[in-house]
């Protein structure tokens, strides 16, 4: 309880921010109504038992409810709409409203954010929360919507990542990962870190996964627990190594273009139902991690324990090595954040 309310004033000092930086205070915005309607559409590659997925149907109910109808929101999951590597081009040209986007897949249009989606950045989900929704979150959301024109409204916490294998096999240090052809999102900073793990990391669809893992394609991938098991990967999965490689967060974000239509009355409803829709996808993908271990050793799989202080200080060195991304990082930003985590 003490961190949710915690996570609430966080969240609501990054809202002020957001604010505070808004350049459209004085214009009164698009009118919409009950009986002439904005729709809004929000896409999604997850399936619908994923959290972040449940999410999108309650900031939906939310948004709806508190401007009797006069904004609707149309939720296409399971890549209905648009395949993961689509999503950043299509929020940006406006031809769908919304997506769940992080810094990895913004990093192809501001390189320096693929730091948020490096490996072992953040050292637990208090920490990330802490910086991603609050100060330095708000100052580093405003210059990404001045960059793309895609506005990130916050963060939620995916899960974190592990290392889900087809075969029965104790990941121990990155060494482990050589050979394995380990499906990653298909984008640079993505395709990075599989190979910061150790890994041959293979671009692959999330649509197309499940099928992948079935008939080989693809040796492995690597995903939070409460998604390989909403997607079902542990079917066609041996083993899974704990990692925690990285603390996953998705990040709800608006065409700039639609954001700026809406009268700061809307603006602040939508602010608000992605704070009470974000936490209630926190709460359900941190109960689930309490359970998921024994739930897949009870349906046959094996669960190890990788070294985290070699993969760690492997996966650090190597983003330092490459600066096509390290070159582009706010290396005193990245300072702040270290240090931020010294009290997590």
């Amino acid at each position: 309880m003490k961190r949710v309310v915690k996570l609430i004033i966080v969240m609501s000092m990054a809202l002020a921010l957001f604010t505070s930086c808004d350049k459209s205070t004085e214009k009164e915005g698009k009118v919409v109504t009950k009986e002439s309607p904005l729709t809004l559409t929000y896409t999604t590659s997850a399936v619908p038992t994923d959290a972040h997925a449940k999410a999108m149907i309650r900031f939906k109910e939310i948004v709806e409810e508190k401007t009797d109808g006069a904004i609707l929101v149309e939720v296409y999951q399971s890549g209905s709409l648009f395949k993961q590597d689509q999503e950043v081009a299509a929020v940006k040209s406006g031809s769908v409203s919304m997506a769940d986007l992080n810094g990895v897949w913004l990093a192809e249009g501001s390189p320096w954010v693929s730091m948020f989606g490096a490996g072992y950045i953040f050292k637990s989900y208090d920490h990330m929360m802490a910086v991603l929704n609050g100060e330095i979150g708000a100052k580093v959301f405003e210059k990404i919507t001045e960059e793309q024109g895609i506005r990130p409204l916050g963060a939620k916490y995916l899960g974190t990542r592990q290392i889900n294998l087809r075969k029965n096999k104790h990941i121990k240090t990155p060494e482990d990962l050589k050979g394995i052809n380990l499906r990653m999102p298909n984008s640079e900073a993505w395709l990075f870190l599989g190979k910061a793990l150790g890994a041959n990391p293979t671009p692959l669809s999330f649509t197309e996964l499940y099928m992948a893992l079935q008939t080989g394609t693809v040796d492995g991938q690597d995903n939070p627990l409460p998604t390989v098991k909403n997607a079902k990967f542990y079917e066609v999965t041996k083993s899974i190594t704990l990692t925690y490689h990285l603390i996953d967060s998705l990040w709800p974000c608006i065409n700039e273009g639609i954001w700026q239509s809406l009268t700061k009355e809307y603006q602040q409803v939508l602010n608000d139902a992605v704070v009470e829709s974000n936490l209630f996808c926190d709460n359900l993908n941190i109960e689930a991690e309490k359970e998921l271990i024994e739930f897949f050793k009870s349906e046959g799989l094996n669960v190890y324990e990788a070294d985290v202080n070699a993969f760690s200080e492997i996966v650090l060195n190597k983003y330092t090595e490459n600066k096509n991304l390290s070159g582009t990082w706010d290396l005193e930003l990245l300072e702040e954040i270290k240090e931020m985590g010294k009290q997590f």
